[in-house]
């Protein structure tokens, strides 16, 4: 799983009809410090995430597929499964 920030969606006019009704969204993946990264992906939303938004990835292909689409075997390598309401760190140890 990773941490990403919502920076836009994606428009298909045709897309498999395993993903009809599937938002695509455009995410920058972000460190622990929830700093940017030069990183992008596309990913399927299946929580309603919004551009801007702090969200949690899964990058597994059943998992990615079942979460997104609620069936199994779409061929889905990302997808969103949660937004993010903060990032609770340890301090840094000298």
């Amino acid at each position: 799983m990773l941490l990403a920030r919502v920076i836009g969606n994606v428009v298909a006019t045709q897309k498999n009809q395993r993903y009809e009704g599937a938002r695509i969204m455009l995410c920058r993946k972000l460190t622990a410090e929830l700093e940017d990264t030069p990183e992008t992906l596309l990913a399927l939303d299946s929580v309603s995430a919004g551009e801007g938004d702090l969200v949690l990835i899964v990058q597994e292909g059943w998992g990615a597929s079942t979460a997104s689409t609620g069936k199994q075997g779409a061929a889905i390598d990302s997808a969103i499964v949660g937004v993010v309401d903060y990032v609770d760190l340890l301090p840094k140890e000298n």
